[in-house]
């Protein structure tokens, strides 16, 4: 059974960042471009409701297939924000746990300091080297702010390898609807996503190589 991590949607960011059970994924996505001020002025659910704000931790949240409680009733962080909910009450993420969770995070910015112009999270759950499920969101590249990639399903049911990420990250620059602005065309914005796709899903990658020695 996974370890869930549930947080009410009235607690700022950087509870989440203070947190001893934060894993790393959200450590990385909670700054850089993400400053002490925002994190502490901004409740989960505002960040949820306005995902511009911090777009790479909904994508971990999205990758590693968080849910949330809204007016008593539990659903997919998916669907809650494709049906624009708004009465969340709390957030369930299950934390990476074992050797059979693997995440990736990869971005493109134009410095350290910019919010990124294309963002990929991965998390891949293997068991005996065949990958069970396969969840990649990306930002920047689709009408909406975030969303997860339908193409890393594919994955589902093979071996995790540089062949099957290649195949996966193609798929993935062909399934989304990038709108070019002052940042980066829509052309840009396509190559890089299949670049960082492939990056992500590498990072999952080594974790099981390693792993496996």
């Amino acid at each position: 059974m996974k370890k869930m991590w549930s947080i009410a949607a009235d607690a700022p960011l950087q509870s989440v960042l203070d947190s001893p059970e934060c894993p790393s994924l959200f450590r990385q996505a909670l700054t850089g471009a993400l400053s002490w001020q925002t994190r502490n002025q901004t409740p989960v659910g505002r960040a949820l409701r306005s995902s511009q704000i911090a777009p790479q931790w909904v994508a971990a949240l999205l990758a590693l297939g968080a849910t949330v409680t809204v007016e008593g009733k539990e659903m997919p962080l998916e669907m809650a924000l494709q049906q624009q909910e708004r009465d969340l009450s709390t957030v369930h993420i299950p934390l990476p746990h074992g050797e059979g969770m693997k995440w990736g995070e990869a971005h493109v910015a134009r410095t350290p300091a910019d919010d990124p112009i294309v963002a990929v999270v991965a998390v891949v759950e293997m068991d005996s080297s065949v990958v069970q499920q396969a969840r990649v969101a990306l930002t920047g590249v689709w009408p909406e702010a975030i969303r997860l990639a339908e193409a890393p399903s594919r994955l589902v049911g093979g071996p995790l390898d540089k062949s099957s990420i290649r195949e996966a990250a193609a798929a993935v620059e062909e399934e989304i609807a990038p709108e070019g602005d002052f940042r980066g065309s829509a052309e840009y914005r396509r190559a890089m996503a299949g670049v960082l796709t492939r990056r992500a899903l590498e990072a999952c990658l080594r974790q099981e190589v390693e792993n496996g020695q």
